[in-house]
């Protein structure tokens, strides 16, 4: 779980910084908040991935 969050991070910090600098105060705060609109993207496409349903 903590590899998950932590390629998360990885991936969300590059994007902050295009809009908050990296000294600043509430960098990460920012970092994570970026984090979480990936995990709800990433939940978003996995519903509605198109896939074999069986009825």
């Amino acid at each position: 779980m903590a590899w998950i969050v932590r390629i998360l991070l990885y991936i969300a910090a590059p994007i902050t910084v295009l809009f908050v600098a990296r000294d600043a105060l509430n960098f990460e705060v920012l970092q994570m908040m970026v984090a979480t609109v990936l995990v709800a993207a990433l939940v978003g496409i996995a519903a509605f991935w198109p896939g074999r349903r069986k009825f």
